[in-house]
């Protein structure tokens, strides 16, 4: 975790959820102390965007209020700093708390100071869903378009590189709506805005147990979250989303809870209701106390192999894998071999063509990002290289617990993998840190 103040009292909200801060070899509160300390002691090259919900949380928690003058100041400091300090870029995380309270005079702000600084500006939206518990309209425009008209309205003038991440389409009854996030991206760049797109080849995902929550009710204390009231409309709003959206409790499976509750990892929502003789959403409710509301979920579906195909294809795309390997719990399939899939539909006449598919995880993601020397296999660039056999890639089965067909891979010119074979110790140190200048 980076980009928060050091003595902030609120250090127990940063990260809360998927990613923590526990269990840590020390505390980097600013990207450069952080870059410092991973520079060669890494695995891997990393560049590190900064999160708004870090900064925010950090000068005021989770509080649901706007910031006031001095506060909202504070938390541009914090974004700025790390951007001299060398983040490519901020992340916006307005599913999740305290993102959720941001204001659009607030997100303007930090697209302003993105567009200075010409670094992308990241954006997990409100909704990725027809209907969700961003807006207390169940009917109408479905969820997702009015996320998106949102940061169309944010950025509105703006010369500032946007990143929707990502394109996913959460339950049957948001699949309709690909055809119109596509126009609204390309209308932005009509009108100036260099927006763009990623995605992977998944059909689902891993989130926050919350993550179906409305924002009143996330808002509450844990003891207004168990009156009868707040419970009874959290309900009635949850039947009647589930009923419009087309996905439910059977559709959540949870990853982990927590030390402890291992007898949840891999059943459902659903499942574990019936084991327990609960209803669905009390057992949902239960999950999200004995997790402290901070569990992790895969759910599906996000979206269908057509879209898939289809949005890898569109040239403002660009490809990531949204995993990393979990220490506990049910992991997320996508570590596997969400790229080896892309290069799959390539190879299998699905996909963007093989050099574009390459380019869109590699040549134009450094581009994207300004990560320098990276990305590209020419004199002076970093020896990042991926050896695969394209037979395997265009002959293996997916979705399995299993990359496949990747042969070979180097980290700045250190081969780390030779088949099935991990050098351990130059993988330990062969990363470094990616500062943008």
């Amino acid at each position: 975790m980076t980009g928060f103040e050091p003595e902030s009292p609120y250090k127990d909200k940063i990260g809360a959820g998927l990613f923590h801060m526990r269990e840590l070899t020390g505390e980097y509160p600013s990207v450069g102390e952080l870059f410092d300390a991973i520079d060669q002691n890494t695995p891997l090259n990393i560049a590190s965007l900064v999160g708004h919900c870090s900064a925010r949380a950090s000068v005021t928690g989770y509080d649901s209020g706007a910031l006031d003058p001095a506060e909202m100041e504070r938390m541009l400091t914090l974004l700025e700093q790390s951007l001299e300090q060398g983040a490519c870029g901020v992340s916006l995380g307005l599913m999740y708390e305290p993102g959720l309270y941001a204001p659009k005079e607030e997100l303007r702000k930090v697209a302003e100071l993105c567009a200075r600084y010409n670094r992308p500006l990241t954006v997990h939206p409100r909704a990725c869903s027809a209907v969700s518990m961003a807006y207390p309209e169940l009917l109408g425009r479905p969820h997702l378009l009015r996320a998106l008209d949102e940061l169309e309205e944010v950025t509105r003038g703006l010369n500032v590189k946007l990143q929707y991440s990502h394109a996913i389409f959460v339950g049957t009854s948001s699949f309709k709506c690909k055809a119109e996030l596509v126009e609204i991206i390309e209308r932005m760049r009509k009108n100036g805005v260099d927006a763009m797109f990623d995605l992977y080849s998944e059909i689902c995902g891993v989130s926050v147990i919350t993550v179906v929550m409305p924002t009143w009710y996330q808002a509450l204390s844990k003891e207004d979250k168990r009156k009868f009231v707040n419970k009874f409309r959290f309900r009635v709003l949850a039947n009647a989303s589930i009923a419009l959206l087309g996905f439910g409790f059977n559709d959540i499976q949870i990853a982990y809870i927590g030390p402890g509750y291992e007898h949840y990892e891999g059943k459902t929502v659903h499942e574990i209701a019936k084991e327990r003789g609960m209803n669905d959403l009390d057992a949902y409710c239960m999950l999200c106390e004995e997790s402290d509301f901070a569990g992790r979920v895969n759910m599906g579906p996000y979206s269908t192999p057509e879209i898939i195909t289809s949005l890898s294809r569109h040239p403002n795309s660009l490809y990531m894998t949204d995993a990393w390997v979990e220490e506990h719990g049910v992991q997320n399939p996508a570590i596997y071999d969400c790229f080896p899939k892309f290069l799959h539909l390539s190879l299998n006449g699905k996909g963007d063509t093989l050099p574009n598919a390459i380019r869109k995880m590699t040549g134009a993601v450094a581009e994207r990002f300004s990560l320098e020397h990276r990305g590209l296999i020419k004199p002076g660039y970093y020896a990042d290289l991926t050896v695969f056999d394209e037979l395997a890639l265009k002959n293996g089965v997916p979705d399995q617990p299993k990359a496949f067909g990747i042969e070979r891979v180097f980290v700045n010119g250190v081969c780390v993998l030779n088949g099935e074979t991990l050098d351990e110790a130059a993988f330990r140190t062969a990363g470094c840190a990616m500062r943008v200048k």
